[in-house]
Protein backbone atom coordinates (compact mmCIF):
# COMPACT_ATOMS: atom_id res chain seq x y z
CA UNK A 1 0.00 0.00 0.00
CA UNK A 2 1.17 3.68 -0.32
CA UNK A 3 0.72 6.74 1.44
CA UNK A 4 -1.22 9.73 0.43
CA UNK A 5 -2.19 13.39 1.80
CA UNK A 6 -5.46 14.31 0.60
CA UNK A 7 -6.72 18.09 1.22
CA UNK A 8 -10.49 18.54 0.71
CA UNK A 9 -12.40 21.49 0.47
CA UNK A 10 -16.29 21.58 1.55
CA UNK A 11 -18.93 24.55 0.31
CA UNK A 12 -19.17 27.84 3.17
CA UNK A 13 -22.61 27.14 3.71
CA UNK A 14 -21.63 24.02 5.72
CA UNK A 15 -21.57 23.91 9.38
CA UNK A 16 -18.43 22.74 10.79
CA UNK A 17 -19.83 19.36 12.09
CA UNK A 18 -21.55 18.92 8.91
CA UNK A 19 -17.78 19.09 7.60
CA UNK A 20 -15.81 17.55 9.88
CA UNK A 21 -19.11 14.62 9.31
CA UNK A 22 -18.05 14.85 5.45
CA UNK A 23 -14.20 13.69 7.10
CA UNK A 24 -15.41 11.05 8.91
CA UNK A 25 -17.72 9.71 5.98
CA UNK A 26 -14.51 9.45 3.47
CA UNK A 27 -12.29 7.99 5.99
CA UNK A 28 -15.12 5.24 6.10
CA UNK A 29 -15.29 4.95 2.52
CA UNK A 30 -11.35 4.23 2.62
CA UNK A 31 -11.45 2.05 5.71
CA UNK A 32 -14.28 0.30 3.23
CA UNK A 33 -11.96 -0.33 0.95
CA UNK A 34 -8.92 -1.73 2.62
CA UNK A 35 -7.13 1.18 3.29
CA UNK A 36 -6.22 2.95 6.66
CA UNK A 37 -6.30 6.87 7.98
CA UNK A 38 -3.76 7.96 9.92
CA UNK A 39 -4.33 11.35 10.54
CA UNK A 40 -7.57 13.63 10.06
CA UNK A 41 -7.37 17.25 10.70
CA UNK A 42 -9.99 20.09 10.24
CA UNK A 43 -8.20 23.30 9.20
CA UNK A 44 -11.49 25.30 9.39
CA UNK A 45 -13.35 27.87 7.12
CA UNK A 46 -10.80 29.90 5.03
CA UNK A 47 -10.46 32.35 2.82
CA UNK A 48 -10.52 31.15 -1.07
CA UNK A 49 -7.86 32.70 -3.57
CA UNK A 50 -10.37 32.84 -5.47
CA UNK A 51 -14.03 32.17 -6.20
CA UNK A 52 -15.27 28.16 -6.62
CA UNK A 53 -18.81 27.94 -7.18
CA UNK A 54 -19.50 31.32 -6.20
CA UNK A 55 -17.84 30.37 -2.59
CA UNK A 56 -15.14 32.99 -0.80
CA UNK A 57 -14.10 30.40 1.57
CA UNK A 58 -14.51 26.76 2.08
CA UNK A 59 -14.23 24.11 4.89
CA UNK A 60 -10.80 22.07 4.77
CA UNK A 61 -9.84 18.90 5.54
CA UNK A 62 -6.64 17.26 5.63
CA UNK A 63 -6.42 13.01 5.35
CA UNK A 64 -3.32 11.02 5.60
CA UNK A 65 -4.19 8.16 4.14
CA UNK A 66 -2.59 4.38 3.70
CA UNK A 67 -4.33 2.74 0.87
CA UNK A 68 -3.96 1.06 -2.47
CA UNK A 69 -4.41 3.02 -5.85
CA UNK A 70 -8.09 1.68 -6.63
CA UNK A 71 -9.14 2.60 -2.83
CA UNK A 72 -8.02 6.25 -3.68
CA UNK A 73 -9.21 6.12 -7.49
CA UNK A 74 -12.89 5.10 -5.62
CA UNK A 75 -12.30 8.50 -2.98
CA UNK A 76 -11.36 10.54 -5.76
CA UNK A 77 -14.72 9.61 -8.52
CA UNK A 78 -16.93 10.08 -4.43
CA UNK A 79 -15.32 13.21 -4.47
CA UNK A 80 -15.82 14.30 -7.62
CA UNK A 81 -19.63 13.14 -7.91
CA UNK A 82 -20.34 14.83 -4.28
CA UNK A 83 -22.00 18.05 -4.13
CA UNK A 84 -20.31 19.74 -1.25
CA UNK A 85 -16.62 19.35 -1.90
CA UNK A 86 -15.55 22.32 -4.01
CA UNK A 87 -12.06 20.94 -5.14
CA UNK A 88 -9.63 18.01 -3.60
CA UNK A 89 -6.53 17.13 -4.17
CA UNK A 90 -4.41 13.85 -3.43
CA UNK A 91 -0.75 13.48 -3.15
CA UNK A 92 1.42 10.46 -3.02
CA UNK A 93 3.88 10.83 -0.57
CA UNK A 94 7.23 9.11 0.78
CA UNK A 95 6.61 9.40 4.55
CA UNK A 96 3.39 10.51 6.34
CA UNK A 97 3.90 13.92 8.93
CA UNK A 98 3.76 12.85 12.51
CA UNK A 99 2.02 15.27 14.68
CA UNK A 100 0.03 18.51 13.92
CA UNK A 101 0.48 19.97 10.38
CA UNK A 102 2.00 23.18 9.65
CA UNK A 103 -1.46 25.10 9.84
CA UNK A 104 -2.72 23.62 12.71
CA UNK A 105 0.88 24.50 14.24
CA UNK A 106 0.40 28.43 13.11
CA UNK A 107 -3.02 28.38 14.46
CA UNK A 108 -2.17 27.85 17.68
CA UNK A 109 0.83 30.21 17.68
CA UNK A 110 -2.44 32.75 16.57
CA UNK A 111 -4.30 32.24 19.55
CA UNK A 112 -1.23 33.06 21.60
CA UNK A 113 -0.80 36.42 20.19
CA UNK A 114 -2.08 39.25 22.34
CA UNK A 115 -5.35 40.97 21.10
CA UNK A 116 -5.42 44.66 20.38
CA UNK A 117 -5.50 47.69 18.18
CA UNK A 118 -2.86 46.88 15.56
CA UNK A 119 -1.32 43.96 16.64
CA UNK A 120 1.13 45.79 19.16
CA UNK A 121 -0.62 44.67 22.07
CA UNK A 122 -0.67 48.45 24.06
CA UNK A 123 -3.64 49.67 22.23
CA UNK A 124 -1.80 53.04 20.90
CA UNK A 125 0.08 53.14 17.43
CA UNK A 126 3.56 52.44 19.11
CA UNK A 127 3.23 49.42 21.17
CA UNK A 128 2.70 49.50 25.15
CA UNK A 129 6.25 50.10 26.10
CA UNK A 130 7.91 51.54 22.97
CA UNK A 131 8.26 55.82 23.58
CA UNK A 132 6.65 57.91 21.04
CA UNK A 133 8.93 59.88 18.91
CA UNK A 134 9.44 63.45 19.64
CA UNK A 135 7.51 66.13 18.11
CA UNK A 136 8.96 68.40 15.61
CA UNK A 137 8.75 71.88 15.76
CA UNK A 138 9.24 72.98 12.32
CA UNK A 139 6.41 71.21 10.76
CA UNK A 140 8.64 68.68 9.45
CA UNK A 141 9.33 70.08 6.13
CA UNK A 142 12.78 71.68 6.41
CA UNK A 143 12.83 75.23 6.59
CA UNK A 144 9.57 75.92 5.12
CA UNK A 145 7.17 77.50 7.83
CA UNK A 146 4.01 76.12 9.29
CA UNK A 147 0.90 77.54 8.10
CA UNK A 148 -0.02 79.33 11.55
CA UNK A 149 3.13 81.23 11.47
CA UNK A 150 2.81 82.30 7.07
CA UNK A 151 2.22 85.91 7.26
CA UNK A 152 -0.80 86.81 5.31
CA UNK A 153 -1.72 89.10 2.65
CA UNK A 154 -3.88 92.05 3.97
CA UNK A 155 -6.21 92.41 0.89
CA UNK A 156 -6.04 90.35 -2.84
CA UNK A 157 -4.77 92.70 -5.59
CA UNK A 158 -7.77 93.96 -8.24
CA UNK A 159 -7.72 92.69 -11.45
CA UNK A 160 -6.37 94.88 -14.01
CA UNK A 161 -8.96 95.28 -16.77
CA UNK A 162 -12.06 96.81 -18.58
CA UNK A 163 -14.21 98.58 -15.48
CA UNK A 164 -17.54 98.87 -18.01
Amino acid sequence: MSLYESVLIARQDLAAPQAEALGETFQALIEANGGKVSKREYWGLRNLAYKIKKNRKGHYILMNVDATGPAIAELERNLRIHEDILRYMTVRVDELEEGPSAIVRSRGQEDERPRGRGGFGGGDRFGGDRPRPPRRDGGGFGDRPRRDDAPREAQATPVQGDQS
